[in-house]
Parts: structure tokens; C-alpha cells; sequence
């Protein structure tokens, strides 16, 4: 059963010539993508109204996207071969139809046990829009007009995340977290109708159920869920310190062993994993993971730069990190025409050596870096970001063959999504872990016996006294002003080590770069 990740669709056209209606048909496609993706960051910034609104701790809250989350990443490897059980149309339109469904009850949830079930009813569900997108492009559209559907596909993994703070910031303040969920249901009922109209039906392979891979998905699904909520919560509750953390980590390793083993040694495995062995395809994961880290890291390590620091709300953080997304849609049209000549590889060292420049120009923040110092960096890194995404998703999925996509595609996304996973958990534990280094370090000469110390002391408890506080009072402010300011600078040295380390990430894929082996450009494909 190899063959059952293939997603049932039309056969690609073989001329070079792609009617509208099948970009029309794409375009619905990569919209799914796109909001599925979104779903994640728009909820994101509004956790803190929804936490208080059904009455959960902070803790509790941070179940609302874990609970996304791994729906997500479980459902994104099966897709593909259940799409070969129930049909491409059938199973993308059903999975549309459902996601508005339970997208609806998250705004209608009462309590957090409830929103928690719509929230992983809502990533099982909205999970299969990622894959099925990329399957769609490869499945729908020659080679020679992959890459183009490849660029609409780039910018919805990048836009979302810069769109979503924002977006989410700005209902939630004006019309009440609930929005943020019925907004929704507009791009996707014209994601649904233009698949409606554009997608033909397919047969279906009900048989397949009967002799499915269970044990296969069964260890898969307990391996990746086990592996993301562990991620997810394991700065909060302190690593090893948590016995539910180990317990989830021994859970994940052995379910994921055990998944491996099976997928490889079965022979009509869910999942094609054997497709790792190619050469290109492999070493196109791992840069694939490395964008992971870059792309959702750098998205995590901002915004939480600007509100530990600077205190900026959802609409503020998104004003800044909109910067990403704007010169992307610059960039896309002209690397897709710099495709046509350019030997990718060339133009995703590029990409890589560009987001990398970006990172690094960062590890020289202050206290008062804001708007304006960030500014340049993020347009740096919007501008790099298409040289990777493009090149790297046709370099990967160059030479896959058709009855494969649904595994290429599965596993792909994966990749990306646990390089994020783990990027933004290590990322975490490392400002927290470097935080304190910076912080024992900068206090280690503030002493009252110093006399820098106290001439500082003086001044500042004189400042508070003019205000109208006692002497003891003003004392003691002039004392958590001083450790304030000291943490303060602690952290704004933790997010510079914190990009160097994306930077160094980016740096250090090049080398994996260099072994890949020629892929085809757009021209090479239209034969010139």
C-alpha cells in the first residue's frame, strides 16, 4: 500500500499551458493553506481575552493552541492516504466543511474543556489543508508551472504568521475575541466554493480501510502528539523537572521508533519514509527544518522581545512584524523569474545567507531598540525569505512521482512544522536559561558597599522622594527600579544570544546546500 499516499486527482497537463480555471482551483487550494496556518497566530494573540473570558489560568490557556496544534501535525503524514480512501474532492470539501463547523463552536465555547475539544476537532481538520494544498499544486500543474504554484504556497506560510498578530489584536480589542473566529468562515467558504467548482471527482478506495497501516498510524499518531505536547509545555513546567514531561518524551521516542520500524520494514506502509533515502529530498528536509526554527522562531522571539521589553500590545507587535510580509510580495514574482535561469541551488544559498545576515543584524540590540532599529532587519528578512521557500520546495519535490506526492507532501510539512515545534521550545528555554546567566552576571558588582552602587542608589531615591515618597519608600523604588533595569537588560542580551543562534542555523545550512544536486530550472522545463 505505497501507493495509498497518493492523493487521487487530475494528472498534471502535460502542456506548458495551464487553463485558468485550474489556477483558480490552486489559488482555492493554497487558501487553505493559508488559513489554516492562520488560525494558529490569529488565536495566538488573543489568548489572554480568551483565557479570561472562560475563566483559565495562564497554564490552562496555553492548551488552547497545543490542543491545535498537535491535531495538526498528527493529521498532516495520513492525509495523503486518506485521501486515497475517500477522494481528493470528497475528503478537502468535507474537511472544509467541518473545520467552519467546529471553528464556529470555538467562538460559541463555554468553558475550556469545551474549547479545547472544538480547538482539536479544528486542527484535525484544518491540518489536511496544508498537505492537500502542496498535493493540488504538484498533482494539478506541469513541472514548468510548479514553481509559481510553489510561490503562492511560500506566501501563505509567511503571511499568516506576519497578518495573524495583528489581525487577532485589533478584533479582539474592538469587537471581542469571538471574532477572531467567525472571520474565518469568509476566506474559507470562498476557499470551499472555488474547490467546489474546480476540483473533479474522484473515485474512492473504501477497500483500503480493511488492510490500512494501523499499527503504523496508530504509533505515528501517539509519536508526533506526545513529541508536540512536550514541546509545547516543556518550558513551562521546567523540562525534567515535570514527570509529565518525561513521561510524554519516553511516550514520543518509543512511539516514533516503533513508527519507523513499521513504515519501513511493512510493505504497504501509510507513508512512504523510504523517500528520506533520496538524496535530495533528504537533504531538502533539513533545510526544510532549519527554515522551521528561522521562520516560526524569529516570529516567536520578536514579539516576545517588544512586549517583555518595550510592553507592545497584539496591534503594536503586528505593525512591526508586518515588515516581513510586505517585501515578499515583491520578492516572489522575481525569483520565480530568476528561476527560469538560475540554478537553485544558488538561489537558495542566497535566501539562506540573507534570512542568516538579517538574524545577526540583531545581536546588537538594546533596551532601546523599537520600531525603528527593527525595521531594516525585518525588511532584510521578508526580503530573503522567498529564495528559500520556492527553490527549496521544487529542489525537494523535483523527480517525485506522482503516486508518491501524497508522502512527499506529508512529510515535507512535517519537517517544517516540527523544526518550528522544536525550535520555538529550545528558543524558549534558551532566553530563560540565558536571561539568568546575563542577569547574575550584570548584578554581580551592584553592591552596597560600591560605591557606583550607591551614588546610583542616592540618586534615584532622591528622584522618588521629590515625587512625594518617604525616605523608606523611596528607597526601596530606587531598589526594584535598579533590579528592573538590570533585568530588563538581561533579557535584551538573552533574545540577542537568541538570534545569533538562527543566524548561526542559517549559516550552517549552507553547507548542507552545498551537496545538493542540480534540480531542473523553469526553463530546463519548458525544454528551452
Amino acid at each position: 500500500m505505497a501507493d495509498a499516499a497518493v492523493p487521487v486527482a487530475l494528472p498534471a497537463p502535460a502542456a506548458a499551458r495551464v487553463p485558468a480555471s485550474t489556477w483558480i482551483t490552486v489559488f482555492g487550494g493554497v487558501l487553505g493553506a493559508f488559513i489554516a496556518v492562520l488560525n494558529i497566530h490569529i488565536t495566538n494573540a488573543s489568548l489572554k481575552d480568551i483565557q479570561g473570558a472562560l475563566g483559565a489560568t495562564l497554564e490552562e490557556g496555553s492548551f488552547i493552541s497545543t490542543a491545535y496544534l498537535t491535531a495538526e501535525i498528527v493529521v498532516i503524514p495520513i492525509t495523503g492516504w486518506l485521501t486515497q480512501v475517500f477522494g481528493l474532492r470528497r475528503y478537502i470539501l468535507a474537511n472544509t466543511v467541518l473545520f467552519m463547523f467546529f471553528t464556529t463552536l470555538c467562538a460559541m465555547a463555554w468553558n475550556l474543556e469545551s474549547m479545547l475539544v472544538f480547538r482539536a476537532l479544528a486542527g484535525l481538520t484544518g491540518g489536511t489543508l496544508i498537505p492537500l494544498s502542496f498535493a493540488i499544486i504538484l498533482t494539478l500543474l506541469p513541472p514548468a508551472k510548479q514553481p509559481v504554484g510553489m510561490g503562492l504556497f511560500a506566501l501563505t506560510a509567511t503571511q499568516a504568521p506576519t497578518i495573524g498578530p495583528t489581525l487577532g489584536g485589533y478584533l479582539s480589542e474592538n469587537f471581542g475575541w469571538e471574532t477572531i473566529f467567525y472571520l474565518q468562515l469568509i476566506p474559507t467558504s470562498i476557499m470551499l466554493f472555488l474547490l467546489w467548482r474546480g476540483l473533479k471527482p474522484s473515485p474512492t478506495n473504501l477497500g483500503l480501510l480493511r488492510k490500512g497501516d494501523w499499527w503504523g498510524i496508530a504509533t505515528m499518531a501517539v509519536g508526533l502528539g506526545a513529541l508536540e505536547i512536550v514541546l509545547e509545555e516543556g518550558n513551562r513546567k521546567d523540562w525534567l523537572e515535570s514527570e509529565f514531561i518525561v513521561r510524554g518524551a519516553w511516550l514520543a521516542g518509543i512511539s516514533l521508533l516503533a513508527c519507523i520500524v513499521i513504515e519501513l520494514t511493512r510493505k504497504d506502509p501509510f507513508i512512504n519514509l523510504r523517500l528520506m533515502a533520496r538524496r535530495n529530498f533528504a537533504l531538502a528536509n533539513i533545510v526544510n527544518v532549519v527554515l522551521g526554527l528561522g521562520l516560526y522562531g524569529s516570529v516567536f522571539i520578536m514579539p516576545f522581545y517588544l512586549t517583555q521589553v518595550h510592553g507592545y500590545n497584539a496591534m503594536q507587535i503586528g505593525e512591526v512584524m508586518m515588515w516581513i510580509g510586505l517585501p515578499q510580495l515583491v520578492m516572489v514574482p522575481i525569483v520565480l523569474r530568476l528561476m527560469q535561469r538560475v540554478d537553485l541551488r544558488i538561489l537558495l544559498a542566497i535566501g539562506a545567507g540573507v534570512f542568516g545576515l538579517s538574524c545577526l543584524l540583531n545581536i546588537h540590540m538594546t533596551a532601546d531598540y523599537a520600531y525603528d532599529h527593527i525595521l531594516l532587519p525585518h525588511v532584510i528578512r521578508g526580503l530573503g525569505m522567498p529564495f528559500i521557500m520556492i527553490p527549496l520546495s521544487v529542489i525537494g519535490t523535483a523527480g517525485i512521482e506522482p503516486q508518491q506526492v501524497g508522502s512527499a507532501s506529508g512529510l515535507f510539512n512535517v519537517m517544517r512544522n516540527l523544526g518550528g515545534s522544536v525550535g520555538i521550545a529550545l528558543l524558549a528555554t534558551f532566553v530563560s536559561v540565558r536571561e539568568h546567566f546575563h542577569s547574575n552576571h550584570i548584578l554581580e558588582p551592584v553592591s552596597l558597599y560600591n560605591p557606583a552602587t550607591q551614588e546610583r542608589l542616592q540618586a534615584m531615591t532622591g528622584y522618588f522622594a521629590s515625587l512625594g515618597a518617604d525616605p523608606e519608600l523611596a528607597q526601596l523604588q530606587a531598589l526594584t527600579a535598579i533590579a528592573g533595569i538590570a533585568r530588563r537588560d538581561s533579557y535584551v542580551m538573552a533574545f540577542n544570544d537568541a538570534f545569533f543562534v538562527i543566524g548561526s542555523a542559517f549559516v550552517l545550512s549552507l553547507f548542507v546546500i552545498l551537496f545538493l544536486k542540480k534540480a531542473p530550472t523553469a526553463a530546463a522545463a519548458h525544454g528551452e
